[in-house]
């Protein structure tokens, strides 16, 4: 165990030729009989990711029909005395934690065959068993359209794997009351380092189901998940509100994610910040959701600073269906009527500018899928294709003030070119059981995330460099001032980092490794352990 911590690598190792070592392998994965392909030569597109600032180059790339294959692929890289493994969803990391330098890249979406539906008469019962290489877009349109019925906690963006999401949180405006995806799954189907395939859960195999569920991609390669579902809306009532002051805007936004019940309560809150002038991909013009809504600056008081705040909320409603057709018009107005009135009433308690409101109702896939009208619209102008240095925090609750002086304020002042996100989350809502790390004040019960999710609108990867160094400068000064903050979707290269990273959580991270992954095959694009040598 010892060993292990200390990255021991044993003397006896007789440094082998690479080119030996790469011929070796080569002929490892050839032999390899599987219902699948492996693939030496088309491997480029496993070599980078949404963040484009990482490249490597895989040895090749598995794409598999079964967990059979994936626990083949394990137990022969464990054979070898250097292949490391690693699960690539739908690419999107932001630092190559999908990649896997001259090792195998396990494309997950060749596997996205599974999605079905149980209990579907709803109640709390209904669930849906979910292959690790299936997108939650594709999820929805499943449980929505055929069994209206619907996951209760989601991401901003819907083009991710289930896998990929468990395995580090998955956040968005529901997780105040239902907590991140790694809080609303039941059972796991993982094929470990070992090269084991184990169905997990709270009382089955629970060290592995917790330890997997945000562990990084470390203790093995989730091939199934069991996600609760609840009765779909059909309706969201979509809300924007505008704050000048940043204390008012989390007073507030902290109120709301404190109603607990649902019902009582907006079903979803979000905020961010954004630049107080007229900046197309910065400023007022980023508020409104309707391509008639103007942006009255002439709101906003002269007092306010170079930052203003947005709180987004949304409330789910359900048409009540008549067999009497010929109502549905007037039907439809009273409803909408009645839903004004509500929220109103749920408004009136907030302290926003007043006339800088903007809503719209919209279709409750349609909300989900909110982002992908953004995307459409970026890849179309070529910026979705440029590197991505995002960077996602959580701040605790006693040090969000000051971040928003040192960071909001002054260091992001003229904005990222994307959202800077930030909202209220409730530590009761998450599991310490699992592998997520949050920040250190356990008593508190709010924390805060933040997203800084740039795009370069200058369509072509200039300005990265400044763009990671001020990343850097933003992680090093909330450090210097004592700030307790993690990183979410963390990326650090030295195994100290880590360390500091996990804290209290360490020896348990690392007796999970040993357990569930012994010679650190597996996810080795995180840096956190180094591949042992089997004879070792």
């Amino acid at each position: 165990m010892i060993a292990f911590l200390e990255r021991f690598l044993p003397e006896n190792d007789t440094g082998a030729n690479p080119e030996d070592e790469d011929t070796t392998n080569i002929s490892l994965c050839s032999s390899l009989e599987l219902q699948g392909s492996v693939d030496f030569t088309s491997t480029a597109p496993a070599g980078k990711d949404f963040g484009g600032i990482y490249h490597t180059k895989p040895l090749a790339v598995i794409k598999p029909v079964s967990p059979e294959d994936i626990a083949r692929v394990i137990k022969a890289a464990s054979l070898s005395s250097n292949l490391t493994v690693a699960a690539r969803g739908n690419g999107h990391s932001i630092k190559g934690q999908a990649m896997a330098d001259k090792g195998l890249v396990i494309d997950m979406r060749s596997m996205d065959n599974l999605i079905h539906v149980a209990n579907s008469g709803g109640g709390s019962s209904a669930c849906v068993d979910v292959g690790g290489g299936v997108l939650w877009e594709d999820v929805l349109s499943h449980c929505v359209l055929g069994f209206g019925l619907t996951p209760r906690s989601w991401t901003d963006y819907l083009g991710l794997t289930v896998g990929g999401t468990l395995s580090n949180a998955g956040v968005s405006g529901q997780a105040f009351r239902y907590g991140p995806q790694t809080s609303n799954v039941t059972e796991l189907e993982v094929v470990t380092g070992k090269g084991e395939t184990l169905v997990c859960s709270e009382t089955q195999n629970p060290e592995l189901f917790f330890g997997v569920l945000g562990g990084l991609g470390q203790f093995g390669i989730i091939t199934r998940a069991r996600i609760l579902l609840q009765k779909a809306p059909d309706m969201v009532r979509w809300i924007r509100v505008v704050y000048t002051e940043f204390e008012e805007f989390a007073r507030d936004a902290e109120f709301l994610v404190s109603q607990e019940r649902e019902g009582e309560s907006f079903d979803y809150v979000e905020g961010y910040a954004f630049v107080n002038n007229d900046d197309p991909f910065n400023g007022w013009p980023t508020v409104p959701l309707q391509m008639d809504q103007r942006f009255d600056p002439s709101c906003i008081p002269p007092t306010a600073g170079p930052v203003l705040y947005c709180l987004e909320l949304a409330l789910h409603h359900h048409h009540h269906h008549h067999h009497h057709r010929h109502h549905h018009n007037s039907q439809e107005q009273d409803q909408s009527i009645s839903l004004d009135k509500v929220v109103d009433q749920m408004l009136r308690q907030l302290r926003y500018c007043r006339n800088l409101r903007f809503e719209v109702n919209i279709g409750y896939m349609e909300f989900l899928l909110r982002v992908k009208q953004v995307e459409q619209a970026a890849k179309a102008s070529g910026i979705w294709d440029t590197p991505h240095p995002w960077l996602t925090l959580f701040v605790s609750n006693r040090d969000i003030l000051d971040f928003d002086r040192l960071v909001f304020k002054n260091i992001l002042r003229h904005g990222v070119g994307g959202p800077m996100l930030v909202y209220p989350l409730r530590r009761s809502k998450w599991d310490s059981r699992t592998s997520v790390v949050l920040p250190e004040g356990r008593e508190e019960e709010i924390f805060y995330l933040i997203g800084l999710l740039r795009f370069n609108h200058r369509g072509r990867g200039d300005g990265v460099e400044e763009e990671v160094a001020q990343n850097e400068e933003i992680v090093r000064s909330c450090r210097e001032k004592g700030l307790d903050f993690k990183q979410y979707l963390p990326h650090y290269t030295i195994q100290d980092e880590w360390k500091r990273h996990f804290g209290k959580q360490w020896p348990r991270f690392v007796e999970r490794k040993a357990r569930f992954d012994p010679l650190a095959l597996l996810s080795p694009g995180h840096s956190i352990f180094s591949r042992i040598s089997p004879q070792g």
